[in-house]
């Protein structure tokens, strides 16, 4: 394997491009069972019949974990976005598009989002009268088990040259409430300050699901809380603030 062209860095990895494959490394030290995990359910979504590169291959380099996947020439929404400014509504509309797509599906192979979601707001930085609420709303949610991407943002879309979506990147999939994985997503808008964005994609998507503005401020607390464990402080302190937010913004 050539490891000479590099195409994206990430925390923790680093992705290169060899020919007709995508070779992503992990750095020395990641957990194997990440690795694996995440590889599984690249494949689990794959079987699904969602657009995805096709897994290839999971293995060593230089004594770090790697996974290799198909390379799909195309540019991602974000670069999309980035390039014809002017054209980012419509671009913000073919994410939500991507996505509903993605909702539609059942992996039942996945982990259980309301789970994942449990388990980290135990660890939050709230106090345990504040992480008492937040669990006793997340047992009140609807279950409603669909493929959620768990990272959902316009840098993991990928649209090739025929106009197909190809979505990349499953680590942090699972199965679960969809308005959850949607609250995701604009959240990763509003980390972006892209505020503009953030209220098309949640204007689109009200318009075009039958997700209603009610659910999603009911998820919005037990999003952000689950989200402020892995991150830096500015996002910390800006997740942690929608917890106790009474009203959506």
């Amino acid at each position: 394997m050539r490891l000479d062209r590099v195409i994206a860095v990430r925390n923790n990895k680093t992705i290169y491009r060899d020919g007709d494959r995508v070779i992503k490394v992990f750095c020395a030290g990641y957990p194997k069972a990440d690795v694996f995990n995440e590889a599984h359910n690249h494949a689990c979504i794959e079987e699904s019949g969602i657009n995805v590169p096709k897994l290839l291959e999971v293995g060593m380099i230089d004594g770090k974990w790697a996974i290799v996947t198909e390379y799909i020439k195309g540019k991602t929404l974000y670069q999309l976005m980035q390039e014809n400014p002017t054209k980012k509504l419509e671009y913000v509309e073919l994410l939500v598009d991507v996505q509903m797509g993605v909702h539609e599906k059942q992996c039942p192979k996945l982990n259980k989002l309301k789970d994942k979601i449990d388990y980290k707001i135990k660890d939050c930085d709230l106090d345990a009268t504040v992480r008492y609420n937040l669990h006793s709303r997340l047992e009140e949610q609807p279950k409603n088990m669909r493929v959620c991407h768990g990272d959902f943002n316009p840098s993991n879309v990928i649209i090739a040259e025929n106009g197909t979506p190809y979505i990349l990147d499953w680590s942090h999939a699972s199965q679960g409430n969809v308005v959850a994985d949607v609250v995701k997503t604009y959240l990763l808008f509003l980390l972006d300050e892209d505020f503009s964005g953030a209220k098309g994609y949640i204007d689109l998507v009200c318009k075009k699901s039958k997700i209603q503005l009610k659910e999603i401020q009911s998820w919005l607390p037990l999003v952000a809380a689950s989200q402020s464990i892995k991150c830096n402080e500015k996002a910390r302190k800006f997740l942690l603030s929608k917890v106790n937010a009474l009203d959506f913004e």
